[in-house]
């Protein structure tokens, strides 16, 4: 099928007024040695590549882990959209004491992932849970007990991240621990981004954007608590991040360095 670039993923669509949600039809295509997960459009909603499935293979998602640089040894990760378990599987692998939770609404995108993407079985450190995203963060349980937040919450419009309220924003700060981060999947030519933007100002001590990627999404940092930004020892890490996971950690450093030189952290 014919792909245009990759809009803002994952596969969150939450019921409205109580009603049952609606899904897009979970579909797959194929090109060079990458399987793609749509919803019933060209629109690319994950990928994987056949012979490296727990690489994060694009480069937004792998901005998600910019979290490396503050965090070393997360005890609960949390994937808000599993999309295709790429970041799910990455965290899974890489942080063997870690507990890995991901949470998604449509159990097709679940079975998907399952069959055709390479998700491990949970068991005790892996938990694949199947329901709305706003739920897991307003749930109290979960309050102040998550060190990384990822979210990647998109349909198949693609028209800017789902769940997007004060309100929402709001519980997923509540849900990190104190020194806890949360990466946030936003589309940056596109005026949802500015609005996401602001709205998340006020849920956390500060918000860092990176620079968008040629696939147009923007991945923003939220801080519980900002840390002190040493920049050289932030490339330190960034080198040992690479020389481990293999993940392009100094861009990472980079766009930080190029936002707070630009005048953000934003904070409230």
């Amino acid at each position: 099928m014919p792909r245009k670039p990759s809009k803002p993923t994952a596969s969150q669509a939450t019921a409205r007024n109580g009603r049952r949600p609606k899904f897009a039809p979970v579909t797959l295509s194929e090109s060079d040695g990458v399987r793609y997960l749509h919803f019933g459009t060209e629109w690319i909603q994950g990928a994987m590549r056949l012979r490296k499935p727990d690489w994060i293979e694009l480069e937004y998602a792998q901005q998600m882990m910019a979290w490396m640089l503050f965090i070393d040894q997360p005890t609960h990760i949390v994937q808000l959209g599993l999309g295709t378990a790429a970041l799910t599987k990455f965290c899974y692998r890489n942080y063997l004491s870690s507990r890995v939770t991901a949470v998604e609404l449509n159990p097709s995108v679940i079975a998907v992932c399952q069959s055709m993407f390479k998700l491990p079985p949970e068991d005790n450190r892996l938990s694949v849970l199947a329901m709305d995203a706003d739920e897991f963060v307003n749930d109290r349980a979960n309050h102040g007990r998550i060190d990384v937040l990822q979210v990647d919450l998109y349909d198949a419009t693609a028209r800017g991240p789902v769940l997007d309220s004060p309100a929402f924003y709001r519980a997923c700060a509540a849900c990190l621990s104190r020194h806890g981060i949360a990466t946030i999947n936003l589309f940056g030519d596109h005026p949802s981004y500015r609005k996401n933007l602001q709205t998340m100002l006020p849920a956390f001590d500060a918000v860092i954007s990176l620079p968008e990627v040629h696939e147009g999404n923007v991945v923003a940092i939220g801080f519980k608590n900002l840390p002190a930004l040493d920049f050289a020892d932030l490339y330190e890490r960034a080198a040992v991040i690479r020389d481990i996971t293999r993940l392009p950690a100094r861009a990472w450093v980079n766009g930080i360095k190029s936002a707070v030189l630009a005048g953000s952290p934003e904070d409230h």
